[in-house]
């Protein structure tokens, strides 16, 4: 069978409806890792829904307790194939965040999928359950369309913890480095720029998520008597932030800024539109680092958030001076930046500010570094060939996401070239109410993949000596 059937052959079970049901069954599970008490959920989705599959394309597998108590399991595979040089590793997560049941619009539910039009709704259909679900059925395609044989070896690390910060995942990674080792990372995780352009990035941003805290007495007390004579810590925390960051977003804090963007980095950039796809909310194009177009400071900046405050009772106000406040901030920084440093560019920046009285902590289970292979390497050039042939579209290169993902544990803690191929949109409605995945992403990713397994297959080998050369 020829490159076209095989392709073919991965979107024809999207059109008889096997693609659709092999999700819904995947999404009635409520693997929640953020909800406790969804252990035996979490370890069945592996049990039932993936093992099964996996051991019919030839993998064998174990299931690695989590070295962090109180976090899911890991799936480890591997489909061997005697005496093949190239080895590819491959990546996913089970789990899902809450469902938030009662916010879905009339009709929806988070536990079965409900297609209207265009739209799979259910959670996990975009993040994550429906990209690595499309993976394993193009991979399917391929070993079927190739008489069972692929000409390379394929590893696989499915977690369940992902959505609760990836914890145990380097610890699993660093133990069983071995086992895991491979020429080459490719995997599906978060959205494409816009929903009718196929996408290829890199890496991620980081996520470095901290605390401010200021606490001046125990209780509340009345405006009335106390007013002007008790220190307000609503108050100094919102003049702490505004140090930190001005009214339009631009960090000012100099640790806490990237260096210059690189110049190939800048180059891929470029020409990105952010925000084009309907449903897009509209750019601020006057917020953030001033001089920047919108995608370099979405993909090649740093960006520092508040993303939750909190003094007093929000939902019942009262007429009392809070006697604590606190604030829940995230700084997404890209490759380059001061990442080992930034507590001490915080605390030497409050303290020299008269904010001494802020406690500032990272925050527990929170924090992925940057990462960015480098545009260059010739996979990249061999990513985005397959995906223009497979697609008939010339597709985005995005240095590396906006968000962000554990793939530092692969590029750095592994050592692997990283290819992430996204089979979701930004306007997916991720972690909210109302997930979707497109149908159109979806048949398109099928032979998006489809095509990436068996160009592996085809060019591999010579992509291994050719990459070896450009080291040189």
């Amino acid at each position: 069978m020829a490159r076209p059937q095989a392709l073919q052959h991965a979107r024809d079970g999207f059109d008889n409806g096997d693609f659709l049901r092999q999700l819904d069954a995947r999404i009635a599970v409520r693997s929640e890792s953020q909800e406790a008490g969804r252990d035996s959920e979490l370890r069945r989705y592996l049990t039932d829904f993936v093992i099964p599959d996996i051991e019919k394309l030839g993998f064998t597998w174990e299931i690695v307790d989590n070295p962090v108590s109180g976090f899911g399991p890991f799936l480890l595979a591997e489909r061997i194939e005697v005496e093949t040089a190239l080895t590819l590793l491959t990546y996913g997560h089970g789990d899902v965040v809450r469902g938030y049941d009662s916010q879905w619009r009339e009709g929806l539910s988070p536990w079965r999928i409900v297609v209207e039009g265009e739209r799979w709704y259910g959670r996990g259909t975009a993040d994550n359950k429906g990209q690595h679900t499309i993976n394993f059925a193009a991979l399917a395609s391929v070993i079927d369309a190739r008489g069972g044989k692929l000409g390379y070896n394929v590893k696989l690390i499915l977690e369940m913890g992902e959505e609760t910060g990836s914890p145990g995942l380097k610890a699993v990674c660093e133990t069983h480095r071995d086992r895991l080792s491979a020429d080459l990372f490719i995997a599906s995780d978060g959205p494409r720029l816009s929903a009718d352009s196929p996408t290829l990035f890199l890496g991620s941003r980081g996520s470095f998520n901290f605390d401010l805290r200021l606490r001046v007495r125990d209780g509340a007390h009345h405006s009335g008597n106390w007013g002007g004579v008790l220190s307000n810590p609503a108050t100094r925390l919102a003049n702490a932030w505004s140090t930190l960051v001005d009214a339009h977003g631009k960090i000012l804090i100099e640790g806490l800024r990237p260096p210059a963007i690189p110049e190939p980095v800048r180059e891929a950039v470029a020409s990105l539109e952010v925000g084009a796809t309907p449903g897009d909310p509209a750019i601020d194009t006057s917020w953030g680092e001033p001089g920047l177009l919108p995608a370099e400071r979405l993909f090649a900046w740093n960006t520092l958030e508040l993303l939750a405050i909190k003094a007093g009772n929000p939902d019942a106000p009262a007429n009392a001076i809070p006697g604590e406040a606190y604030a829940h901030c995230q700084l997404r920084f890209v490759v380059g930046s001061d990442r080992e440093r930034f507590l001490e560019h915080l605390r030497r920046h409050l303290d020299a500010h008269g904010f001494d009285d802020v406690e500032v902590s990272s925050a527990r289970m929170s924090q992925m570094n940057a990462t960015r292979l480098d545009p260059s390497d010739p996979w990249v050039t061999w990513a985005l060939a397959s995906i223009r042939e497979s697609s008939g579209k010339v597709p985005t290169l995005l240095p590396n996401l906006g968000g962000s993902l554990p793939n530092d544990v692969f590029a750095e803690t592994l050592g692997l070239p990283t290819l992430w191929v996204p089979h979701s949109y930004p306007a997916c409605s991720q972690h909210a109410p109302d997930e979707h995945a497109l149908a159109s992403i979806v048949r398109e990713g099928l032979g998006i993949m489809a095509g990436l397994w068996w160009d592996l297959a085809e060019h591999g080998q010579d992509m291994l000596k050719e990459r070896e050369q450009w080291h040189r």
